[in-house]
């Protein structure tokens, strides 16, 4: 869909072992290690760039990419690191979408109390003095909008860009249906 853009896949994995991280941390070179702070290891990836969090039971969480095949490429060059360097990990890392976040610009300025009003109270939460933006939920769909003053919205929630493409329509069409969005 034009206009939307993805700013964030956020994927997990595992390496179907337990993972020494204090080793890890010298295999990964840059990596961050303080369990007392956070209990996994953090490795940023240049290329793509992504952060991987890596937790001693093997448990893997990539974030920052802007697609899942930036994912699947982050997580199988940790798994290649450490095979390299004698952590054996010899099972086909399977990577699973958890939540991909998207901007999209309708284009026009929003009246957020209107919007509140005709979405109906039941699927909005619109409180401007803690929050500027109006939060909408769909029915059917863990998509979450984020829909802001200036025709600015955020996509939460989707595991695939079907769906975000899918509420971006839905949204757009409620909006046009009641003239504030033409």
């Amino acid at each position: 869909m034009n206009g939307l853009k993805i700013e964030n896949v956020v994927a997990s994995s595992s390496m179907d072992r337990k993972i020494d991280l204090e080793e890890a941390s010298r295999i990964l070179e840059g990596s961050e290690y303080d369990p007392e702070k956070f209990p996994g290891l953090v490795f940023r990836v240049k290329e793509p760039k992504t952060a991987i969090l890596l937790f001693t039971s093997g448990k893997v969480v990539c974030t920052g990419g802007k697609t899942t095949e930036d994912a699947r490429t982050s997580v199988n060059k940790v798994k290649d690191l450490l095979n390299e360097s004698g952590v054996e990990i010899t099972t086909e890392i399977e990577v699973t979408v958890q939540n991909i976040v998207a901007s999209y610009g309708l284009g026009v300025d929003l009246n957020l109390n209107s919007v509140a009003i005709t979405l109906g109270l039941e699927r909005v939460e619109y409180e401007p003095e803690q929050f500027p933006g109006l939060v909408y939920r769909l029915v059917d769909s863990d998509v979450v909008l984020l829909l802001f003053g200036s025709g600015n919205m955020v996509c939460t929630g989707a595991k695939n860009i079907g769906d975000l493409e899918k509420a971006v329509e839905h949204i757009k069409g409620e909006l046009r249906g009641a003239g504030l969005l033409h």
